[in-house]
């Protein structure tokens, strides 16, 4: 496979995605404790949209019992915001673009955590 700029050339959308998929499941792995149970990944134009089901420890639902899930939420942001560097190199060869923003957010009660990066670049046209 040829490498430009980082990036692996002549991969399907499909391809790319589950590239995106494992990086973000060894990412979790390593800086969460755990891997998602579920996780589904998508590229829409310049937006790589990742939804992870079955995310939280028996620790974190228990604290979700208590109504508290706004702190799991803040942790959960500052995980990903300092875990950033090693997202975008990850994003980076797996699409050809860096990270632009990175939005994400949990949903306790279905133990549910969406996120959504914009690219510096749009690799649509390439599966086009």
């Amino acid at each position: 496979m040829n490498m430009v700029n980082g990036y692996k050339q002549s991969r399907t959308r499909g391809q790319t995605e589950a590239e995106v998929t494992q990086g973000l499941i060894r990412f979790t792995r390593e800086r969460m404790g755990r891997g998602p149970g579920d996780i589904r990944t998508r590229i829409v134009h310049d937006m790589v949209i990742v939804r992870m089901a079955d995310v939280l420890t028996p620790a974190e639902r228990a604290l979700v019992r208590t109504g508290d899930t706004e702190l799991l939420k803040q942790i959960g942001s500052k995980l990903l915001e300092g875990g950033r560097p090693e997202l975008d190199r990850m994003l980076q060869e797996a699409t050809g673009y860096g990270i632009a923003s990175m939005y994400s957010d949990l949903c306790a009660e279905r133990e549910e955590r969406l996120i959504v990066f914009v690219l510096s670049g749009d690799p649509e046209p390439r599966w086009q």
